[in-house]
């Protein structure tokens, strides 16, 4: 089997980081378009031989990119063509279509009730959406709350197919050693209370809540890691607050798996996180895929996932080591499609406290009993807070919710759903007509 994943972009985050993980357990030749910003995960994905394509899209509007797409999936001889996110899912379908691909899955990694992938939903977003679903095969929901968000919108039900988020719990271990190591990186005291968030700083994520409550808590730190464009905005506030020596922007933290996953190995030989001398940090147009068992790589620090770092240039540690310097875990999300920070936070021994996460929502209370939910306001969350930071750091152990999202289950789930749809016979297929608009 042979299949092309197209994502929109491969810069730092959830469903960029949740495809490389993916991939080290899927026993596929695998490729990777991304339509645009090939980041540090292109790089990560380069490392562990998997061939990157950038097809340079200057924009939503750029239809050139249409035809391009096309011919490279056609060139490819995919058996399978697999988006991921909103541009990449509705330019990814029309172009399948268009070259012949038998089956085409789709990933819905962003989708909330009013929003999608921070932005908010307007309704060409949706029939956009919809009328471009329909080309596919089935559609993947990364949660059971997105399966039903994707139903009140109209995708027929035996369309739609969950496989959730994943995670490597063995990469979120508490780490005595490493929570001291962090803490003096960051310039933060081994007895200090640390409070801390993951995410990209966009304004759905809510990190003035924490901002906020934090200043009304003398003496805590607070740790937001992540990228984006509120960040000059909270850098702002904690200002105002009289609170800056207090918190800690380390930018950027990358979850890229440090070695491949134990059941993976690539048709074209087994993958090794090695990188050749010379590789530029990007991936260039239609490049060549890396040698496996190239010189480099590994225990570099230039390559992103050596050493659990966020890769070149990047000063922040890798969020599993993030994880060990806190001492409470806080997402204050308006919406999500999973929850995969608080996931991660659990499975570290993280008390967690949230606002919104479908991850755990979906599942019995018992298997997250670290977990706790707030009422999303900055003084909800000051009152919480002010009670554990007198009790000091507790580690939890890791929680039963990490188990059952581990990476290897989500993984045979999706190689289940490729062989079905690969399996499953051919269906008449509706013509695109002339009437239907490219997306602009």
């Amino acid at each position: 089997m042979k299949a092309l994943h197209i994502i929109t972009g491969l810069g730092v985050g959830g469903a960029e980081q949740q495809l490389r993980l993916l991939l080290r357990r899927l026993p596929v030749d695998c490729d990777v378009v991304t339509l645009t910003n090939p980041g540090a995960v292109a790089e990560g994905l380069r490392a562990d031989g998997v061939r990157v394509f950038d097809l340079g899209m200057r924009g939503n509007r750029d239809l050139t990119a249409l035809p391009r797409l096309t011919r490279l999936i056609r060139r490819g001889r995919y058996d399978l063509v697999h988006t991921h996110l909103y541009r990449a899912c509705v330019y990814g379908r029309l172009a399948a279509r268009l070259a012949g691909v038998r089956a085409t899955v789709a990933t819905e990694h962003s989708l909330g009730d009013a929003e999608i992938e921070g932005r908010p939903l307007t309704r060409g977003t949706r029939a956009l959406y919809l009328a471009t679903e329909r080309l596919g095969t089935a559609t993947v929901a990364v949660s059971d709350t997105v399966a039903g968000r994707l139903r009140d919108w109209g995708v027929p039900a035996g369309r739609i197919h969950i496989v959730p988020n994943g995670i490597d719990a063995a990469r979120f271990r508490f780490d005595a050693d490493e929570r001291l190591a962090v803490r003096a990186r960051l310039g933060i005291a081994p007895d200090a209370f640390v409070v801390g968030g993951v995410g990209r700083l966009v304004p759905g994520k809510r990190f003035d809540v924490l901002v906020r409550a934090v200043a009304a808590l003398p003496g805590t730190v607070l740790v937001i890691a992540g990228d984006g464009p509120e960040r000059a905005s909270l850098e702002r506030l904690a200002a105002q607050l009289g609170i800056t020596e207090r918190v800690r922007f380390p930018g950027e933290c990358d979850m890229s798996p440090a070695a491949p996953g134990p059941s993976y190995e690539s048709p074209r030989g087994p993958v090794s996180p090695a990188r050749p001398p010379g590789a530029s940090g990007a991936p260039a147009r239609f490049a060549a895929p890396r040698r496996p068992g190239a010189p480099g790589g590994a225990g570099r620090p230039d390559v992103p996932g050596a050493d659990g770092s966020a890769g070149a240039g990047s000063g922040a540690p890798g969020v599993p080591s993030l994880l060990c310097a806190l001492d409470v875990f806080v997402s204050a999300s308006r919406e999500e499609a999973f929850g995969l920070a608080v996931v991660e936070a659990l499975a570290a021994g993280l008390p967690v406290l949230h606002s919104t996460c479908p991850a755990i929502d979906d599942l019995p209370p018992h298997q997250s009993p670290g977990a706790r939910r707030f009422g999303g306001t900055a003084g909800e969350l000051t009152a919480v807070l002010r009670t554990w930071s007198g009790a000091g750091a507790r580690r939890l152990p890791p929680a039963p919710v990490a188990r059952h999202y581990d990476i290897e289950h989500s993984g045979r789930r999706l190689m289940d759903l490729y062989t079905r749809v690969l399996a499953a016979p051919a269906v008449p297929r509706t013509p695109i007509r002339p009437t239907e608009r490219v997306p602009r």
